[in-house]
């Protein structure tokens, strides 16, 4: 009986560790399983041009394991893959890359990371890209795999030279006032005429008046008188300002067509143009006309030196032809100052929820 007793009681001690054995062990194997959580927080599919780059950022924290896949499909490699803490350092770096097979990266500091694969060639790759993420001592629930950007913006001054207008002066310039006698077809002196005149420096608009005979001149004085009626602040302020002068400025010139009286014909042409017109060659001319009188603001050209070129058609008369052209100028004085100038430049900078 005591035999028995013993048997049974060293049975027992051997069932008792035995449970014993088997409750440790599955309780180590659920505190690994509570410690070790494995997220899939990417797989792609990317394509990386020619000469360029992608970048994948993700955050990480300290005691994390990163496992990485990568393959390109399409036969070839790529010529960097890098994986490092975000504007820090890098804790992975491989060249001329066709495939990395499960490499596990151990995470030293908390923050945010990137992973960054770079194509030098002139090709296209595309990879397939596998990112698993292990967690230490940390529920799944409280993984977010988004990285939160922040926006900096820097503020820097500098100094550049700057011009500045001191002084601006309008002036009016008489560029031409004549009466030029033209003798008809039949006169053995010929039937035309030319004179040159040049524009000022710094010209912005100039303006001429052609008149035939005393009718043509009448008119002109007319506008004048008519001007002067109209009394404006410009008339008092700038000298010689007349019928052209406003005409060139673009105002009312109180200048009008003659519709009776002797014509004569008319070229404005630039240099050279003007022997042709005298040989009865083929010319260029910038402006033409068959008048009794004719007026005109020209905005173009602005500098250079012009013929007026007169031509009577008339057989026995001669014609007294009166030319008046004005010239209106902007002389300026400029000044040099510094200037300070304000520069904001934005970024943005990962950062992982505290």
């Amino acid at each position: 009986m005591v035999k028995g007793k013993i048997v049974y009681l060293f049975a027992n001690k051997k069932l008792r560790m035995k449970s014993v054995f088997i409750f440790i062990l599955s309780m180590l194997c659920y505190g690994n399983s509570k410690a070790q959580v494995t997220i899939k927080i990417g797989e792609y599919t990317t394509r990386i041009n020619a000469k360029d780059e992608v970048t994948y950022s993700y955050p990480f924290k300290e005691g994390d394991e990163l496992i990485l896949e990568l393959e390109v499909l399409n036969g070839k490699e790529v010529r960097l893959v890098e994986f490092g803490r975000v504007g820090v350092s890098r804790i992975y770096t491989d060249y001329r890359v066709k495939k990395i097979e499960n490499k596990r990266i151990t995470i030293q500091k908390s923050g945010s990371h990137q992973l960054r694969i770079k194509n030098t060639s002139t090709g296209k790759r595309v990879c397939n890209v596998k990112i698993l993420r292990i967690l230490k001592n940390e529920e799944i629930s409280l993984h977010d795999p988004n990285v939160l950007w922040r926006t900096y913006f820097d503020t820097t001054y500098y100094t550049v030279q700057e011009k500045y207008l001191i002084r601006s002066d309008t002036q009016i310039s008489n560029i031409t006032d004549q009466i030029s006698k033209v003798h008809s077809k039949g006169n053995t002196n010929g039937n035309k005429l030319t004179f040159n005149f040049s524009l000022p420096p710094n010209t912005i608009a100039w303006s001429y008046y052609i008149g035939v005979d005393q009718e043509g001149e009448k008119a002109f004085q007319n506008a004048v008188a008519n001007l002067s009626k109209a009394v404006t602040p410009v008339i008092s302020k700038i000298p010689n300002y007349g019928p052209l002068a406003a005409l060139a400025l673009g105002g009312a010139s109180f200048l009008t067509v003659l519709n009776t009286g002797e014509d004569i014909n008319y070229y404005i042409v630039s240099p050279g143009n003007e022997t042709k017109f005298i040989k009865k060659q083929d010319f260029k001319y910038i402006k033409k006309g068959n008048v009794i009188n004719d007026f005109s603001r020209m905005l173009a050209p602005l500098k250079g030196s012009y013929h007026v070129c007169l031509q009577n058609d008339n057989t026995l008369k001669s014609v007294s032809v009166t030319v008046k052209i004005v010239a209106i100028t902007v002389n300026q004085d400029w000044g040099e100052r510094s200037i300070t100038k304000m520069k904001v430049n934005s970024r943005q900078e990962p950062y992982m929820k505290p």
